[in-house]
């Protein structure tokens, strides 16, 4: 009874897992581009920490907004 009822759970899985696997398709195609849109992101992200450091901005020009505070 109790073997039965392991065979029909082990069944029941496998079924599942072959219904969720068949219905995801060619989702591997959007699952690499998104992949490469996030590493894009990341690079990106990198750069403008890089680039907009606290030494960059403060050696930089001071804009009219910076010298409006100033005099305030």
């Amino acid at each position: 009874m109790e073997l039965a009822l392991l065979f029909g759970v082990l069944g029941g899985l496998i079924a599942l897992v072959t219904v969720v696997l068949m219905r995801r398709g060619s989702s591997r195609t959007e699952g690499a581009e998104g992949l490469r849109i996030k590493d894009q992101a990341r690079r990106q992200a990198a750069h403008h920490r890089v680039s907009y450091n606290a030494r960059a901005m403060h050696n930089a020009m001071p804009t009219q907004i910076d010298v409006y505070q100033r005099r305030r």
